[in-house]
């Protein structure tokens, strides 16, 4: 993208992005990244259906975007609740028929304690550029047996933090931090935070694991 690009909140830009506007992800590697929005508006896929066979009970989907993960929740009678920062994100998962707050995670949120499941999909566990803090702030949430199904990076791509910005129709996010987590490193990250990989599994090219605790 180029020209003179007008700097918003990511929560703007990111709205922008959910409307169908091309956007680009800078900063997390050496190129801009297409930003897959296309992937999150469509409906679940067999993969994605692949990945909520691990959740179970009520379940929490953490950055859940336009929705699709918390509709197809719904849609198979499992109480859901999706939470977004971003109101575009909200009101999509709302038309799809499922429940959602605009809220962060940190903030203090409905059943906290008593939640069976919580859902980091499309590489959420990245959210705030601190995964071992994040996974702690969702230890809090779910109930004691719970669990946190987290969709990772493939093995050989390593664990790294960074600062980023969106690109999307004329506008440039401001910076904010977020982590890539693979394969390799989830386990390490998930002690740090006490819990445990207590299973791992590969659906077509994309990688989840099932974390418990305590460690």
């Amino acid at each position: 993208m180029t020209g003179q690009l007008e700097e918003k909140s990511f929560s703007t830009v990111f709205a922008y992005a959910l409307q169908g506007h091309p956007c680009a992800v800078i900063g997390l590697d050496e190129t801009p990244e297409h930003l897959p929005v296309d992937a999150w508006t469509r409906p679940a896929d067999a993969e994605d259906l692949a990945i909520l066979d691990h959740c179970y009970g009520p379940t929490l989907d953490i950055g859940c975007g336009p929705g699709r993960m918390t509709a197809a929740l719904v849609e198979r009678g499992v109480l859901a609740l999706g939470i977004d920062v971003v109101q575009e994100a909200v009101g999509q998962t709302l038309e799809r028929g499922a429940s959602a707050l605009l809220r962060d995670v940190y903030d203090t949120l409905p059943g906290e304690g008593r939640w069976a499941s919580a859902l980091l999909a499309d590489g959420n566990v990245g959210i705030g550029g601190d995964p071992v803090s994040l996974l702690r702030r969702v230890r809090q949430i779910l109930d004691p047996r719970g669990r946190i199904v987290v969709e990772v990076a493939g093995p050989g791509v390593p664990h790294k933090t960074s600062w980023a910005t969106l690109e999307c129709a004329g506008a440039r996010s401001r910076r904010f931090r977020w982590s890539v987590v693979g394969i390799d490193d989830v386990a390490d990250l998930a002690r740090q935070a006490g819990l445990a990989v207590t299973r791992t599994t590969r659906h077509g090219a994309r990688w989840c694991v099932v974390l418990e605790g305590p460690a």
